[in-house]
């Protein structure tokens, strides 16, 4: 399929031209605030809900040995799926085709979607496999390549295991981890925030809509961010740590979303995210335990590696091609020449 020109995407042509292969194209010229509310409102809202037992209990996330600090947040993780498909369902939305609409299928052109997702993927493992090293070179985190002391403190005692091959094992299996346990809560995420929110927001251009979705996401954590979840702080100041690095990984995510028209690149780059974050851990030093907001896989260096895969992107025109989605009609034909009269037999 070849490329879609660039310009301002979400205008819908009037008259006949306003109805696409898939049926009525909805106007995108301006964002629809209120189904942006309602969708907001709900994720928030299910967001706290869900993890409300462990603000309640005494040891938030740190509750040894039981089940709710496991499995609550896997199910904050559908809370977005869920508000984007009860707006899909319940208000003025295209009627036949919501698969389409929240990016899941059809895959066009499925080769540069297929080949992006792919490079998503692995590109995401690899850059948190390296992010350690480099901040280690940097001095901002000290590594134990030798005994490697901050594994050795995962394995229970008495159970006869290498630390240095616990660490590894799991850091080569984190795409296997991501693919057979993590795909499907990413999933669940990626529908609401860059399968339905990010397309509702391209009205406002491409850099505002990626900005504002993303710090929306990071706000979203903050029922989980206030436990202490990747920062070790249980105050406002983690809330914004997590609202910048969502804004920069957002956009990244966003960038996928908008490229090929499909939300799975974006769901497997997340998958790879969560599975490889814990490299840092596994590869550290108990003596010198890291400061996550200097260190962290969330934390300043992948702030700064973001950036500057964002400005690569942006310097190179790929914020200039983007897929088709939902709602965004054909690229109009431009007349041609006026037919020449048939010869006269």
């Amino acid at each position: 399929m070849p490329e879609e020109p660039v310009g301002r995407p979400d205008a819908a042509p009037t008259g006949a031209a306003a109805t696409g292969i898939h049926g009525p194209i909805p106007d995108r010229t301006t964002v629809a605030w209120g189904p942006v509310a309602v969708f907001i409102a709900i994720a928030y809202g299910l967001g706290w809900l869900v993890m409300l037992p462990l603000h309640l209990g005494e040891n938030g996330l740190n509750t040894v040995g039981a089940w709710l600090p496991v499995l609550l947040p896997v199910l904050l993780m559908f809370t977005p799926a869920i508000a984007a498909l009860i707006v899909t369902f319940t208000m003025k939305r295209p009627g036949k085709h919501r698969l389409r609409d929240l990016g899941i299928w059809p895959l066009q052109p499925w080769k540069r979607t297929v080949g992006v997702t792919l490079a998503a993927f692995v590109g995401m493992w690899l850059l948190l496999l390296a992010l350690p090293f480099l901040t280690a070179a940097v001095g901002l985190v000290k590594l134990d390549l030798q005994d490697y002391s901050m594994a050795a403190r995962m394995i229970p005692p008495g159970t006869p295991m290498d630390p240095a091959l616990l660490a590894w094992l799991q850091i080569l299996a984190a795409p296997l981890n991501a693919l057979i346990v993590i795909l499907i809560p990413a999933l669940g995420e990626e529908i609401g925030w860059r399968g339905w929110l990010l397309p509702r927001l391209r009205p406002l251009g491409v850099w505002p809509a990626l900005i504002l979705s993303g710090a929306i996401w990071g706000v979203w954590h903050a029922p989980i961010t206030l436990l202490g979840h990747n920062y070790g702080l249980y105050d406002l100041r983690g809330v914004g740590l997590m609202t910048i690095f969502c804004i920069l990984m957002g956009s990244l995510l966003g960038f996928l979303r908008l490229r090929t028209g499909s939300v799975w690149p974006a769901v497997f780059a997340h998958a790879s995210l969560n599975a490889s974050a814990g490299a840092l851990i596994l590869l550290g030093d108990a003596e010198h335990p890291p400061n996550m907001i200097l260190a962290g896989p969330a934390g300043v260096p992948m702030w700064a590696a973001l950036a500057v895969i964002l400005a690569v992107l942006a310097a190179t025109g790929q914020f200039r091609k983007e897929g088709q989605l939902a709602g965004r009609p054909p690229a109009p034909t431009p007349p041609g020449p006026p037919a020449s009269p048939s010869p006269t037999v």
